[in-house]
């Protein structure tokens, strides 16, 4: 599955914060990372942090898109209905 993430670095703590919507419509799953953006470790913090929440191993994930940017495209494979189900409890909390 592909996922978009809406990230916000240095933040007070890592979690899930909800969904974003976008001014075009479109929504993403978003997430504060204590991490800084800086050498990657934003990017790592947030593979890091999907594969515990979501209980894959971090080699289901990687970053498709957005390196640099807040939005980012992420694959987690795996089983998709599953993962979809514990995306959506995670972002409803």
């Amino acid at each position: 599955m592909t996922l978009a993430v809406r990230v916000t670095p240095r933040a007070s703590r890592t979690e899930i914060i909800g969904v974003h919507t976008m001014s075009d419509g479109r929504t993403a799953l978003a997430v504060r990372l204590a991490a800084p953006p800086a050498e990657g470790k934003a990017n790592m913090a947030l593979i890091d942090f999907l594969g515990d929440v979501l209980g894959v191993g971090r080699s289901a994930i990687s970053l498709r898109s957005g390196a640099s940017a807040r939005l980012k495209l992420v694959r987690i494979s795996g089983n998709g209905p599953a993962l979809a189900a514990r995306l959506a409890e995670l972002a409803r909390r």
